[in-house]
C-alpha cells in the first residue's frame, strides 16, 4: 500500500539534504530516500494523530487492525498454549506467512526476540508515549534490512526531538461489565548545552484483568468431527458442523468409555448416573442430550488473560561537534501473564479396578453381574481445574552509537556506528498434574485395617502416594490435589549483542539527478542459555514438560544499496529512477547467502505513479528451530489404524541444526494516483506475489499419522505405541522441506477535505481512509502430503478480503471518528463440497461437509476527543460498538485447549469496550 496521506498520515519522510545527513530519517521501504524520492516498496504508514484517534490501549492492537497483517499472535490466540510459552505475546504476521517471516524495529534497530521455544519478538514493550509513526513495508526487505523481512518490516519509529512534558491516563471496561483495564504512561524531553544535547525518557504501566472462563452468551458448543452414519455411497456428508455438541468419553468427574457400563458417569460427590447419549455420536463428540454436562467449552479456561506490563525508555543525545553527535539509549519492558489454561483432560485410557476404594458399591455389583473386572473411563478433572500458567518476560536493550557527516568523493556523506545489546530474561511456569502420581492417586484401594491407601503403598509403605478420587466432582481432597500438582519451570537468557557501521551519500549525479548509495556492515551474535525443573526433563507432566533449549550462532552482513534517477521533468518522464540493494549474509550455522532487490519508480505524468519491485529475501531457523531438545505438547488425535479412535499422545518436537536458511522471492508492482484536478485524494493499488522455497517448516503430527496409514513408511517409525497399541508420542522436527506462497493486491485510498472549501460557514477537517487486502493465493507444500490452500479458510487459514475504513472529523478542540473493519466470509476447508444429502462420496481431495461456510464480520469502532485546553483533552474510544457477537467456527477434529465453537484469530470474541481517558501535552 502507498504512504501518501496528508498531514499526520504523511507518505514517508524524505531524507533532509546533505548537509542535515547527521539528523536524517531513514524511510523503513528503504534505507535511501531523497527529496520528492517515494520508495517502490510499498509501504503503509500509521502516524501519530492516527494512533492518537484510536487510542488503543497497546499500539499493537491498532497495527494488527491493517489488513495486510492476518493470523498474528495475541494474548487472545495463544490460550491453551502451555509448552511454548506463547501466553501473553504480541507477534505481528504480515500476509499470514508466520510471525517469524516479520522483521520488527524499533527506530531501525532490531528487536530480540522474546519466546524461547517459539522465536517471537514481543511488541508489547514499545513506548507508546513517544510513538512518531509505524511504518509497515510490506514486501520483502531483507537486502535492506537483513534476515527475516520475508513478509515485510514493521519499523516503531520514534519522536526522538519530542521537547515537553505529556501523558495519558485511560481505563477500559467492557459492555458486560468485565475485562477491566488501564493504562497510565508519562513521557518528557529537554534540550540542553545551548540546544546542542537532547533527553528523553518515557514511561508506563499497563494492566488488563483478563477474562474469567468463558462469561458470554454465543457460545453454542459448536464442534468439527466426522460423521458416524458416514459411507462413500449413503449420500451422506463424512463431515459435521454441529451446535449443541459435547464429549462421550469425557466428563468433570469420570464417565465409563466403553463395554456394557459405557455412559456411566460419576457426578457430584460420587453420585454415579447414565448420560444422555444425544442424537448424533462419535467418539469423543456428542451432540444432543445431555452435552453441556460433559462440554468444557464454557467455563474453566480464561478467555483472556491477566497481564501487567511495564516499560522505561531513556534516550540521551549530545552533538560533539558540528559534524559528530553521540547518542545512548536504554529501555526496559517487562510483562506478566497469569490466567487458567485447558483442564487436564483424558479422553478414556484410565483404568478403575473392581477393588478401587472409591468406586461405589452398586457399581461393584453391578461389574460383578457382567463379569467385569475393570473399568475405563475418561474425565475432564474439574476438580483441579483448569492449568494454572504464568509468564514473566523483561527485556532490557542498550544502545551507544555516533552519528555525523563528512567529506568524501568531494560531496557531504552521513555516517553511523553503533553497539547494541540486547538481554531477554524469560520465565515460562505451569501447575499440572504429574502423570505417575495422578495415575497411582487413582488406583486406590483398602488395606488389612480399611483405610483408603494407593496400592503402591501396599508394597512401598513410605511412598507418599494420596489416594485421588477421579469418580465424582468435589471428591478430590486438597492433600490429594496438592500431591498431584507440580510445577513446570522454564527460565532462558537470550542475549544478542549488535555492531553496524553504515554511510550514505551522493558520490555522483546524472543527467537527471544525484545518484545515492547507502552501504554497511553488521555482526550480530545471539546465544541463549536455558534450565528446567527436573520432571520436565522426563515428560512427567500431563502438560508443559519444558525442554532447555541452548545454543549460539552469529551472523556477519554487508549490504550495499544505491538509488540512480534516469529522468527528470521529461515530456515522457516527470520522474524514472531505479532502486537496487545487494547484502551478504555469512551464517555461523548455515553459510554463506546473497540477498538483492531491484526496484523502480516511473511517474509518466504528473500524478501518476508506476512501481515495482523484485527481491530474494531470507531467513534463518531460530534458536527453537535448530536446538529445540524434545518440546512436548498433549493433543488428542483420531487414530486412523483404530477406525479413528481418538487419543491423548505428547507430541514431541526437536530442533535441526543443519536447516539451511529458506529463501523468499517477491514481486510487487503498483500504482498511485494523486491527481491535480482532486486535491486532497490519493489512491493506490499494489499486486504482490511472495514465493518462499525451502521453507523451515515441521510435518504435522496429523500429517505423519495419515500418511503413515497411506503407506509411507518412513514416517511410522516417528509415531510411538504402547503394549496395548495406542499411540503414547509423535515425534516431529522442522526441515527445509516446504514451500509457501501468497498472492494478492493492496488497495489504499484517501480523501482530505478542508470543510470551508464547502462553504465559509463550516468548519474543521474531514478525512476519509480505506484499506484492504485481496488475497489470491495462499497455499504451503510440506514437501509430504499433497500442497494445501488456506485461502478463505477463516478458522486459522487467510481470509480472502480484509478492510478497514475510517471517516475523522476534526475541528479546533473536537476530533470524531468512526472506523469499519472487518474480513469476508470464508469456510472450514477449501476443497470442501458443502451438502446435507446426495453428496459424493467424500476423497482427501473434495471432502463432504454438511456445513463449510463460516460466516464474515463487520465491526465498528468510534472515538471522541475533546480539548479541554491547548493541553488537555478528554476522550472516549468505543470498540466493537455493535457489539457484535463473533460467527460459530466448530472446534475440532483435534483437541488441544477448551473449544469456544469460534476463532480469536479473526474474530472478536469479547465485545463492546469501552476506554475513556485523558491526554495532556504542555
Amino acid at each position: 500500500m502507498a504512504a501518501f496521506l496528508p498531514g499526520s498520515l504523511a507518505a514517508q519522510d524524505a531524507v533532509p539534504s546533505s548537509e542535515e545527513n547527521a539528523a536524517s530519517i531513514v524511510v523503513t521501504g528503504s534505507r535511501i530516500v531523497r527529496d520528492g524520492y517515494e520508495a517502490p516498496t510499498p509501504t503503509t504508514v500509521l502516524g501519530a494523530e492516527e494512533i492518537l484517534t484510536n487510542a488503543p490501549n497497546n499500539i499493537a492492537d491498532l497495527v494488527n487492525r491493517l489488513p495486510a497483517l492476518a493470523g498474528s499472535a495475541t494474548p487472545r490466540t495463544n490460550l491453551g498454549q502451555i509448552s511454548n510459552g506463547g501466553t501473553g505475546i504480541n507477534a505481528l504476521n504480515l500476509r499470514n506467512l508466520g510471525p517469524q517471516r516479520t522483521l520488527i524495529l524499533l527506530d531501525g534497530k532490531r528487536v530480540p526476540v522474546a519466546t524461547i521455544n517459539t522465536g517471537l519478538v514481543d511488541v508489547n514493550f514499545m513506548p507508546n508515549l513517544l510513538m512518531e509513526r509505524v511504518d509497515i513495508v510490506t514486501g520483502g526487505a531483507s537486502a535492506a534490512w537483513g534476515s527475516d523481512a520475508v513478509a515485510g518490516v514493521v519499523n516503531f519509529v520514534l519522536d526522538k526531538d519530542f521537547t515537553g512534558i505529556k501523558g495519558d491516563v485511560q481505563g477500559g471496561i467492557t459492555t458486560h461489565g468485565d475485562d477491566e483495564n488501564y493504562r497510565i504512561g508519562l513521557a518528557a524531553g529537554t534540550s540542553f548545552g545551548d540546544g546542542r544535547g537532547h533527553f528523553l525518557i518515557s514511561g508506563e504501566h499497563a494492566f488488563s484483568a483478563g477474562l474469567d472462563g468463558l462469561p458470554r452468551s454465543w457460545y453454542t458448543g459448536a464442534k468439527r468431527f466426522r460423521n458416524p452414519d458416514y459411507t462413500a455411497d449413503n449420500g451422506q456428508p463424512e463431515w459435521l458442523v454441529l451446535e449443541n455438541t459435547g464429549f462421550s468419553t469425557i466428563a468433570p468427574g469420570a464417565i465409563v468409555t466403553k463395554g456394557p457400563l459405557r455412559g456411566l458417569y460419576f457426578g457430584e460427590n460420587g453420585v454415579p448416573a447414565q448420560l444422555n447419549m444425544g442424537d448424533t455420536v462419535f467418539d469423543p463428540f456428542m451432540t444432543g442430550g445431555d452435552w453441556e454436562y460433559t462440554d468444557f467449552g464454557k467455563g474453566i479456561q480464561d478467555m483472556d488473560p491477566r497481564i501487567s506490563r511495564q516499560s522505561l525508555f531513556a534516550r540521551l543525545s549530545y552533538q560533539l561537534s558540528d559534524r559528530v553527535e553521540a547518542y545512548s539509549q536504554f529501555s526496559y519492558g517487562r510483562a506478566s501473564t497469569s490466567m487458567r489454561s485447558t483442564p487436564q483432560f483424558n479422553f478414556g485410557g484410565i483404568t478403575i479396578q473392581r477393588d478401587n476404594a472409591f468406586l461405589p458399591e452398586e457399581i461393584g455389583l453391578r461389574m460383578d453381574e457382567l463379569g467385569l473386572t475393570s473399568l475405563d473411563v475418561g474425565s475432564w478433572n474439574a476438580d483441579l481445574g483448569g492449568i494454572q500458567t504464568d509468564t514473566r518476560r523483561s527485556q532490557y536493550r542498550y544502545l551507544l552509537g555516533f552519528t555525523g557527516g563528512l567529506d568524501l568523493f568531494g560531496t557531504d556523506w552521513g555516517w553511523d556506528i553503533s553497539a547494541n545489546r540486547n538481554v531477554s530474561k524469560i520465565f515460562n511456569g505451569s501447575n499440572a498434574a504429574i502423570t505417575a502420581r495422578y495415575r497411582g492417586g487413582i488406583d486406590s484401594v483398602r488395606d488389612e485395617n480399611g483405610v483408603i491407601v494407593c496400592r503402591s503403598t501396599l508394597t512401598n509403605p513410605n511412598d507418599g502416594c494420596v489416594p485421588f478420587n477421579i469418580l465424582g466432582t468435589g471428591t478430590v481432597s486438597d492433600a490429594a490435589k496438592n500431591h498431584v500438582l507440580g510445577d513446570n519451570r522454564l527460565r532462558g537468557t537470550l542475549t544478542q549483542d549488535i555492531f553496524t557501521a553504515s554511510l550514505d551519500g551522493e558520490p555522483f549525479a546524472t543527467w537527471a539527478g544525484p545518484v545515492s548509495v547507502a552501504a554497511g556492515v553488521e555482526h550480530r551474535r545471539e546465544k541463549l542459555r536455558s534450565h528446567v525443573d527436573e520432571l520436565s526433563l522426563v515428560n512427567s507432566y500431563w502438560a508443559g514438560n519444558y525442554k532447555p533449549i541452548n545454543g549460539k550462532y552469529n551472523v556477519t552482513e554487508a549490504f550495499l544499496e544505491t538509488v540512480v534517477p534516469l529522468a527528470l521533468g521529461e515530456s515522457w518522464a516527470e520522474e524514472l529512477s531505479i532502486n537496487a540493494a545487494i547484502r551478504g549474509t555469512d551464517y555461523s550455522t548455515s553459510g554463506f547467502v546473497t540477498t538483492w532487490k531491484i526496484g523502480a519508480n516511473y511517474e509518466p505524468v504528473d500524478g501518476l505513479r508506476l512501481r515495482a519491485t523484485r527481491s530474494r529475501d531470507i531467513r534463518a531457523g531460530n534458536f527453537s528451530e535448530l536446538y529445540a531438545s524434545g518440546q512436548t505438547n498433549t493433543y488428542l488425535i483420531s487414530d486412523p489404524f483404530r477406525d479413528n479412535e481418538p487419543v491423548s499422545y505428547f507430541e514431541i518436537r526437536s530442533g535441526n541444526p543443519g536447516l539451511k536458511p529458506e529463501k523468499g522471492d517477491t514481486l510487487n508492482i503498483g500504482v498511485v494516483l494523486q491527481p491535480n484536478f482532486a486535491p486532497g485524494f490519493s489512491a493506490s493499488v499494489d499486486f504482490f506475489d511472495i514465493k518462499v522455497k525451502d521453507a523451515v517448516a515441521t510435518v504435522g503430527a496429523g500429517t505423519i499419522l495419515n500418511e503413515c496409514y497411506r503407506g509411507d513408511t518412513t514416517l511410522c517409525g516417528l509415531i510411538k505405541r504402547n503394549a496395548a497399541g495406542l499411540i503414547t508420542e509423535i515425534y516431529v522436527s522442522p526441515v527445509n522441506l516446504a514451500r509457501r506462497s501468497v498472492r494478492g493486491m493492496d488497495f489504499e485510498a484517501a480523501y482530505s477535505l478542508e470543510l470551508s472549501d464547502l462553504s465559509s460557514s463550516l468548519g474543521g477537517n474531514f478525512t476519509l481512509r480505506g484499506l484492504a487486502t485481496r488475497y489470491t493465493r495462499a497455499q504451503s507444500d510440506n514437501g509430504v502430503a499433497a500442497p494445501s490452500s488456506s485461502l478463505g479458510a477463516n478458522n486459522g487459514g487467510t481470509p480472502k478480503w480484509q478492510y478497514m475504513v475510517q471517516g475523522t472529523y476534526r475541528d479546533d478542540r473536537l476530533t470524531a471518528s468512526l472506523t469499519g473493519r472487518g474480513l469476508s466470509s470464508g469456510v472450514y476447508m477449501t476443497n470442501g463440497i458443502e451438502c446435507a444429502a446426495n453428496c459424493p462420496a467424500s476423497t482427501p481431495e473434495n471432502p463432504t461437509t454438511n456445513r463449510n461456510r463460516i460466516d464474515g464480520a463487520l465491526y465498528l469502532d468510534a472515538f471522541i476527543g475533546f480539548d479541554m485546553s491547548e493541553t488537555t483533552e478528554l476522550y472516549l474510544a468505543i470498540d466493537n460498538l455493535a457489539d457484535k457477537a463473533p460467527p460459530v467456527v466448530g472446534s475440532g477434529p483435534g483437541i488441544g485447549s477448551a473449544p469456544y465453537g469460534s476463532s480469536a484469530t479473526y474474530y472478536d470474541l469479547i465485545g463492546r469496550m469501552f476506554r475513556a481517558g485523558v491526554r495532556f501535552n504542555f
